[in-house]
């Protein structure tokens, strides 16, 4: 049984497209899975679990039926989702994770993360991201009535958007020093991240000439793009391409 990672799917009302495919998704892949992590990013944005929208019910639905069924599914924040809280996880029936988790996987050590953390020339979105993950703040924007967090969403949304549009592609890709000082932090084979949206393993030689490897997984705006780990190895397709990796036992 394989176990399937996904990031990035972004899913709002806007696209139904992707809902579709998320729900296919579950249904024919998920289900035949030891396991489905979830690296952030599930949705476009998030503005607390009271918020019982009707995209929300559906990847519910979903993921509870997939738990239900005996499937283990973890989920790790994104930039977008961040505000996902243990209520509607355990809704679901899945497990939150850290930021940066290690897990292992068919004997192999693993860290899994959703990337953002990684992208450290983007000064201002770092910046940003510090003053999100302030507890007291987030606690307070969810003491606003619902219509005041979906109006703030929507600035933020906006702006972000704005702001993208001037940096470039390499100040909002991963910094390698970044990659290799998680290399260096923690004792793993490989890593596996989103959130640039840039689907590819990437070699990495180390000291003693070891070959380490970062996998990122691509958005689903377009790529559809899911990770399958299996004993023998592991395959990345986004849109109908593939990438296959095998590891030495």
């Amino acid at each position: 049984m394989p176990t399937y990672f996904i990031s990035d799917l972004h899913l709002s009302e806007d696209r139904p497209d992707i809902i579709r495919a998320f729900l296919d998704f579950m249904q024919q892949q998920a289900s035949q899975a030891d396991a489905l992590y979830i690296l952030g990013d599930l949705f476009e944005f998030w503005i607390g679990d009271d918020d019982k929208t009707r995209v929300a019910k559906q990847v519910e639905q979903a993921i509870k039926t997939l738990t239900d069924a005996g499937v283990a599914c973890y989920f790790i924040h994104g930039n977008r989702d961040f505000m996902i809280g243990k209520a509607y996880a355990k809704r679901c029936g899945m497990q939150l994770l850290e930021e940066e988790e290690l897990v292992e996987l068919y004997g192999k050590k693993v860290l899994i993360l959703h990337g953002d953390t990684l992208c450290t020339d983007d000064v201002g979105y770092q910046e940003y991201r510090a003053v999100t993950q302030k507890r007291w703040l987030r606690k307070l924007f969810l003491l606003l009535p619902l219509f005041i967090r979906q109006r703030i969403a929507n600035k933020i949304r906006s702006k972000s958007k704005q702001a993208n549009t001037s940096k470039s592609l390499g100040i909002m890709d991963v910094n390698q020093q970044a990659v290799e000082q998680r290399f260096a932090e923690y004792p793993i084979d490989y890593m596996i991240h989103g959130h640039t949206h840039r689907p590819k393993i990437h070699t990495l030689k180390q000291a003693q000439d070891q070959i380490k490897y970062r996998v990122v997984l691509g958005d689903w705006y377009q790529q559809m793009s899911v990770l399958k780990i299996e004993p023998s190895g592991l395959s990345l397709s986004a849109n109908d391409q593939f990438e296959k990796l095998e590891l030495a036992q």
